[in-house]
């Protein structure tokens, strides 16, 4: 039996150091690579790691790839943030003194073209009797039409030339526009860089490192995460046909329970979302801010911006809305957390008057319990409260 155990504990380090190693030799095949290269590089190696059996090893090394991709996101960003900025600031001292070159010669040359035209306005009598002979005489009355002539092109050049200038200014101020840009996308690569860093963390700490622990709340977050589909359809389809029983607002609904357990359930709490129109939305659209505890790391709180009472007291959140955590392990197989997971009184009560149905659904081999609610003040709205006793 001891050999048994032994035996187990030795393939399942083997199987993790193998995994690791192999994450490590992948990572090592974009090393060489530099800037969007290697971005594309590490890309595809995440991509084929999330293709892979999911296992706590091959979690860990999606992790990994993960964080080597927003590394190089962000030394390559800072790369090109870099010559941008070298060719903006040699661009933007060229570019100003040749506007000022420019705008010298033009006036130069107005001063010429009048200068010309006034002697171009003498007489030729008079260009006659101040000239030395003939050939003196055709010479000057040439040679102002020529140097008018040759002024005109000239202004007409530098002109064009001041267009085009202030045309490739245009450009560089484009350029800094996307430096703009490209530090943002920095400041969004940092936020992913510090959460992948967090997740892998926070996984390690949950699943204790334990492939046993993580294969459990990997089946646990699919199975429940089917039974909730389920509950929803049908509790929509009942309450569309009128079914439901009058509940006034702060009419006790249920206790909170830990129904669907051991398969889709980790503990007592309560899992609240709210339909609108059939679709899920954000709970802290419609619930009132107050200051609830979270134990949801690491995503932390979120702001509240309604007016409905809570359906439980001394709320404290051990999972959010939308992409959170557990979503982005792909956890409920590509889709959001459709709502709050909570903790708290085991009362649940109605945040709003309606009618209410109750119902269960099949989770594995045991059963979910839910209640679900239409509201009387807005018939799009549906909240449903799952887990219950």
């Amino acid at each position: 039996m001891i050999r048994k155990i032994l035996l187990s504990f030795f393939l399942l380090g083997l199987l993790i150091f193998i995994n690791k190693n192999l994450s490590v030799a992948d990572a090592a095949e974009c090393d060489d690579k530099q800037d969007q290269d290697k971005v594309n590089c590490l890309q595809n190696k995440v991509n084929e790691l999330q293709g892979q059996k999911r296992t706590l090893s091959s979690q860990i090394a999606v992790m990994d790839s993960q964080i080597d991709l927003a590394e190089a996101r962000i030394d390559a960003t800072k790369q090109q943030i870099s010559e941008l900025t070298l060719d903006i600031d040699t661009a933007d001292k060229k570019i100003d003194g040749l506007a000022k070159s420019l705008d010298n010669l033009v006036k130069v040359l107005l001063n010429r073209m009048v200068t010309t035209y006034q002697i171009g306005q003498t007489q030729p009598f008079e260009i006659l009797i101040s000239s030395t002979n003939a050939t003196n005489f055709f010479s000057r009355l040439n040679y102002l039409k020529i140097a008018q002539q040759h002024d005109k092109q000239l202004i007409y050049l530098t002109q064009q030339a001041k267009n085009d200038y202030t045309n490739q200014k245009n450009i560089y101020e484009d350029k800094k526009k996307k430096v703009v840009a490209l530090k943002t996308q920095l400041e969004s690569y940092t936020k992913q860089l510090e959460v992948s860093k967090k997740d892998k963390q926070a996984l390690l700490i949950v699943t204790q490192s334990d492939e046993a622990k993580y294969q459990q709340l990997l089946s646990q977050a699919l199975a429940e995460r089917k039974a909730i589909v389920a509950a929803f359809s049908q509790a929509v389809s009942r309450l569309n046909s009128g079914e439901g029983e009058s509940i006034g607002k702060g009419g006790f609904v249920a206790l909170l329970g830990n129904s669907g357990s051991p398969n889709c359930s980790s503990g007592p709490h309560l899992h609240f979302t709210i339909l609108q129109n059939g679709s899920p939305i954000d709970p802290a659209q419609k619930l009132k801010d107050v200051s609830p505890g979270w134990d949801n790391s690491p995503d932390g709180p979120v702001t509240f911006t309604g007016d409905w009472d809570w359906p439980i007291s001394n709320p404290s959140i051990t999972q959010g809305y939308g992409m959170t955590y557990w979503a982005r392990l792909g956890w409920y197989s590509g889709n959001i957390h459709d709502g709050f997971d909570m903790t708290g009184s085991t009362t649940i009560n109605a945040p709003k008057s309606g009618k209410v149905i109750y119902g269960s659904t099949t989770c594995s081999s045991s059963q979910l319990k839910y209640a679900a609610i239409r509201h009387d003040d807005d018939s799009s709205i549906i909240t449903l409260y799952l887990h219950i006793q």
